[in-house]
């Protein structure tokens, strides 16, 4: 005898009665009866077809073109999958660019900087909430200002400060100027207002600290928020172009979206066309992979909380 879980609606539930799941298929066909056709196309499938047209599409025609010989993407008859598949695109690639060392670079700044950043982004987030700073309200709308004033006002005194330290030209001049995250101490502070009161006062009378409440309670509670910060600012940190292009001058201590600049040489010729989208691939497969391993976490970060 095989038993089914049937969920309930409140009212059910307050009568004991209980409503009988509805299978997937049925669910799937009644969508597509006359009556509900143009509520599924419109709120459903319309929504997905534009939204893989301007994310997906282009996607795919890029990496599509990374593999296609110079023929094949200046062409009045294009095709989506390249119909002889070539890797001359990321040889030229990695015969104009130190591929692994700038590589190398980026993620070295990328695991230092995001690791620092989001550290930062919690112990600040807990001691305005857990530990009631002096003038938390305050720090707090400063965190505020800074996330309306854009990157590039400090660009000047970024630079004069790391040339003055002697940081020009370094891995750790590209990391220091951006280890506080606004974003990131602003989502953790109003995700930890949230937590249940009860979880700390409890940890208070068994003689915790905030060590302990920290690490072994707001923390495990927390891995969906942080993941997503962590996911931010992990690509925040690869992607990040303009401020590594001023503070670098030599291809030895590039990061790869700036190392792949070098390339631009060759952008007035039509040939060059698959190269750039090979150098495109190369920055952006890596934050694809990092996203595929989190998302799981950003999805229960949406859903949590949604069932008590």
């Amino acid at each position: 005898m095989s038993l089914t879980n049937t969920p309930t609606t409140p009212a059910a539930a307050a009568r004991g009665v209980s409503q009988p799941t509805v299978k997937p298929r049925a669910a799937w066909r009644r969508a597509f009866e006359p009556r509900h056709l143009a509520d599924t196309l419109l709120t459903g499938y319309l929504p997905i077809i534009i939204a893989m047209l301007i994310i997906v599409l282009p996607l795919g025609w890029m990496i599509s073109s990374s593999f296609k010989p110079a023929g094949e993407i200046v062409t009045l008859n294009p095709t989506l999958l390249p119909q002889e598949p070539t890797l001359d695109n990321y040889d030229a690639v990695a015969s104009r660019v130190p591929l692994l060392t700038v590589l190398g670079n980026s993620i070295y700044v990328t695991v230092i900087g995001s690791t620092i950043k989001v550290l930062l982004a919690i112990t600040t987030a807990y001691a305005l909430v857990f530990i009631r700073v002096p003038g938390a309200n305050l720090i707090f709308l400063g965190i505020l200002v800074a996330l309306m004033v854009p990157a590039e006002v400090s660009m000047l005194p970024n630079y004069l400060t790391i040339t003055g330290l002697g940081g020009r030209n370094t891995l750790w001049g590209i990391i220091l100027p951006g280890l506080g995250t606004a974003f990131g101490t602003f989502l953790l502070r109003q995700h930890f207002k949230a937590l249940p009161k009860e979880l700390f006062e409890a940890a208070e009378l068994d003689g915790a600290g905030h060590f302990r409440k920290l690490f072994q309670i707001a923390l495990p509670v927390s891995l969906p928020a942080i993941a997503t910060v962590a996911l931010v600012t992990v690509v925040n940190e690869w992607n990040s172009f303009l401020w590594p292009l001023i503070i670098t001058d030599t291809p030895d201590k590039m990061t790869l979206p700036v190392g792949l600049n070098l390339l631009r040489s060759i952008e007035t010729t039509t040939a060059s066309y698959g190269i750039l989208m090979a150098g495109a691939v190369l920055v952006i497969v890596p934050m694809l992979i990092v996203f595929a391993a989190l998302q799981r976490y950003i999805v229960a970060g949406l859903t949590q909380g949604a069932v008590k």
